[in-house]
């Protein structure tokens, strides 16, 4: 019966000694994978270096931050000029590819481009899916009712039996839903219209981003319209988006957000594209 025993234990000692030998070939075979010669594959960050160029996905169709010049086809915008000197500094090229935001977030995870810059707001569901930018824009919520009785809304639970005026899949016009608004919504048309409407009594109220709306009314001096006062909502931060992981590449988009902020670079671009406000700032305030 010791003999047996002695026997069986050395076969165990053998099965487990080649199973590690596999188990090791195994993991060897896993590093290598990507790589025939051996060597690491390189990170992100590292074939953006080698190559020269980082590849960019916005929509070059909203204002003031990713947009077309009138009657040209240079792209600009505040983020726009923001990847651009990103780029200059870490001394790359950089190419812009033009694409909803759907179509940015998916060509994000493929590898067609490297980072993603449309007015993306950082958000904890974000955050699990991707790797986001410290931000270098805070806004909110604003309301745009009409100037001389504010469409009868004091807060945002005066909604009720209001018509919204907006695009249905927006968070704000959920929100407008939520507070039992009636949605009013518009087929691709300018924002002139939308604003009309509110100044003549069609609708009552546009919910949107604040430093957006302000820019809209400018626009509109004749129009009796204006941003609520007292309403002010989901403060926002705003980032630039890499795919989960590619943590060297974050780090230097972060290192030279940090310059920009420091030497006053983000506050100037901001000034130029949203007429003279500080967008790179966050305001202390009380939000609904």
């Amino acid at each position: 019966m010791v003999k047996k025993s002695n026997s069986y234990r050395g076969l165990i000692a053998f099965l487990v000694l080649i199973v590690g030998l596999l188990g090791a070939c195994g993991t060897k075979n896993d590093e290598n994978s990507n790589n025939k010669d051996g060597k690491q594959s390189k990170t992100a960050w590292e074939k953006i270096e080698e190559k020269g160029e980082i590849v960019a996905g916005t929509s070059g169709t909203l204002f003031p931050t990713s947009y077309h010049e009138s009657g040209t086809d240079d792209l600009t915008g505040y983020e726009v000029e923001i990847l651009k000197e990103i780029a200059s500094r870490l001394n790359l090229e950089i190419k812009f590819l033009e694409m909803g935001i759907d179509g940015m977030l998916t060509s994000l995870n493929s590898g067609k481009v490297d980072v993603v810059a449309n007015d993306i707001s950082i958000t904890d569901e974000r955050k699990e899916k991707f790797s986001l930018s410290e931000p270098y824009k805070y806004s909110f919520g604003s309301a745009v009712v009409r100037k001389d009785d504010l469409s009868g809304i004091k807060t945002l639970n005066d909604l009720k039996g209001k018509k919204a005026a907006g695009e249905s899949t927006t968070i704000y016009m959920q929100l407008a839903r939520e507070y039992g608004a009636k949605e009013v919504s518009y087929d691709n048309v300018t924002n002139e219209q939308y604003l009309s409407d509110v100044s003549i009594g069609r609708t009552d109220i546009i919910l949107n981003d604040y430093y957006l709306q302000s820019l809209a009314l400018t626009a509109f001096p004749e129009l009796n319209i204006t941003i609520h006062p007292d309403i002010r909502y989901r403060p926002s931060e705003q980032g630039i988006v890499v795919k989960k992981g590619n943590d060297d590449l974050l780090g230097k988009v972060n290192e030279v957000l940090k310059e920009m902020h420091e030497d006053g670079t983000i506050t100037t671009l901001s000034k130029q594209f949203y007429g003279g406000a500080d967008v790179s700032v966050k305001q202390d305030l009380d939000f609904e």
